[in-house]
């Protein structure tokens, strides 16, 4: 009956910068770009990474994210890494602060960074 999640949804407070960070950073590419005349949303675009897509909605005036950590909702994403050293590595050349350092977890290695707007992005590097 249910095949697999299509995609996931975000409102950032800056859509051009979060495409950015997406597309520049993480490797996703833009699949779709559409403007949408139902205020407040302004626009939604897909970007996809293999066969993960994100929609990103653009939107007037969007409130900021509590900054409790444990706060009942979708916690955050994770990108599978092939290198978690290299990945590492990479982000920091890009400027990119690593939130959590990755750590050892027998099966795997786990670390986190942020988007622009600070939303949980894990990265799982699977032994």
């Amino acid at each position: 009956m249910f095949k697999r999640i299509d995609h996931f949804e975000i409102v950032p407070g800056d859509a051009e910068k979060t495409i950015n960070f997406y597309t520049d950073i993480l490797g996703f590419r833009i699949k779709n770009r559409k403007e949408i005349k139902m205020p407040p949303m302004k626009e939604v675009i897909y970007l996809q990474l293999g066969d993960t897509v994100l929609e990103i909605i653009s939107a007037d005036d969007p409130r900021p994210k509590s900054e409790f950590p444990w706060q009942v909702g979708y916690r955050g994403i994770a990108l599978e890494v092939e290198d978690m050293a290299k990945a590492v590595d990479y982000l920091r050349g890009k400027g990119i602060e690593i939130a959590l350092e990755p750590v050892d977890l027998g099966n795997s290695y786990r670390g986190e960074i942020r988007d622009p707007d600070g939303l949980i992005i894990e990265l799982r590097q699977w032994k």
